[in-house]
């Protein structure tokens, strides 16, 4: 692979925890899925497993609360197999805040008092 293709698979990855940072979920799983889909990675597990954790709290934002669960549940498996750090995150502390995400959404109603102090911090 030349320098170009390795520096376009780094600036996905970074514009995508960027995006998740900000809590653009939508555009954090598309800059991981432009990577997932267009090369070919040692670690396509793992950035598929960040693609649903993103798709995951998207679907919070838009009132799915059933497709935010089935997107966290199968995440976990992906991300447990990076634990407990990989590229720099802490997977064991986005894993808490999975299964914290998971446990509040089987707690309320309405999807307005969803607490986004669950989302993880994400860092590279």
């Amino acid at each position: 692979m030349n320098t170009d293709d390795e520096n376009i698979k780094k600036q996905l990855y970074k514009n995508g925890i960027e995006a998740f940072k900000q809590h653009q979920f939508y555009d954090a799983h598309e800059y991981w899925e432009d990577l997932w889909s267009d090369y070919r990675l040692v670690d396509a597990k793992f950035i598929q497993g960040l693609i649903q954790l993103s798709v995951g709290y998207f679907h919070i934002s838009n009132n799915n609360k059933n497709g935010a669960r089935n997107l966290f549940n199968k995440c976990i498996p992906k991300l447990m197999k990076y634990s407990p750090k990989y590229r720099g995150m802490n997977i064991d502390n986005i894993l808490i805040c999975i299964n914290n995400t998971l446990k509040c959404l089987s707690e309320i109603d309405d999807m307005k008092n969803f607490n986004w102090d669950f989302v993880p911090n994400i860092e590279e």
